[in-house]
């Protein structure tokens, strides 16, 4: 399984060989440095631990710095079920070439507090048939026997900030010397969101 770290850059138009220009992701991904290697033994399952993007040790606990020795990294994150890694492996893009179908996931955009017709589609009330405040509300959440509003009501609520997983993806380019990866469409989170890629 091939797998590595990056941070969205910015969108743009990428011409295929074909001719055909497609939507792309820029990402700057890797290079990842093996930290530790889960075992059934010592951890109950069989993983590999990895750090990403350095950063001062000034900046780092100490605790941190215990565990990884070979330096301070402002992420760590686990991979399942890989087994032919050391520790002090490093992993880069070149792990991937053109035409791979990838799997990413990342955080998406925190919208805040939104209102039913932006957080879940509803069309809110009439502009009419005597109208005055609700153009935008939800409606009734009640009615019948019922005494109390039932548990997964769409509402009003925070929106956004979800992990999201988006499957099935091409890269169309690999930057080798740049450390960078296009991924044809779109991936969730702003710039400079983390995201897994997956192949």
């Amino acid at each position: 399984m091939k797998f590595i770290l990056g941070k969205k850059q910015h969108m743009m138009q990428c011409f295929l060989d074909d001719g055909k220009v497609v939507p792309t992701t820029v990402i700057s991904a890797g290079p990842l440095v093996v930290t530790q290697m889960k075992s059934p033994d010592s951890d109950g399952y069989t993983a590999v631990q990895v750090a990403f993007e350095e950063q001062k040790e000034s900046r780092a606990t100490k605790a941190h710095l215990g565990h990884v020795k070979t330096g301070a990294y402002k992420h760590l994150k686990e991979f399942r079920d890989i087994e032919e890694m050391t520790i002090g492996d490093r992993i880069t893009v070149d792990a991937f070439k053109k035409g791979d179908i990838v799997t990413v996931s990342g955080i998406s955009k925190g919208k805040g507090f939104q209102g039913v017709v932006k957080r879940h589609g509803f069309h809110g009330g009439p502009r009419s048939h005597g109208q005055k405040h609700s153009e935008r509300e939800h409606g009734s959440i009640g009615g019948g026997l019922r005494n109390k509003v039932p548990k997964g009501m769409r509402m009003a609520g925070r929106m956004g900030s979800d992990r999201i997983t988006v499957r099935n993806l091409e890269i169309v380019g690999v930057d080798v010397a740049n450390n960078q990866l296009l991924i044809k469409g779109a991936i969730p989170g702003r710039r400079g969101t983390l995201v897994e890629i997956i192949g």
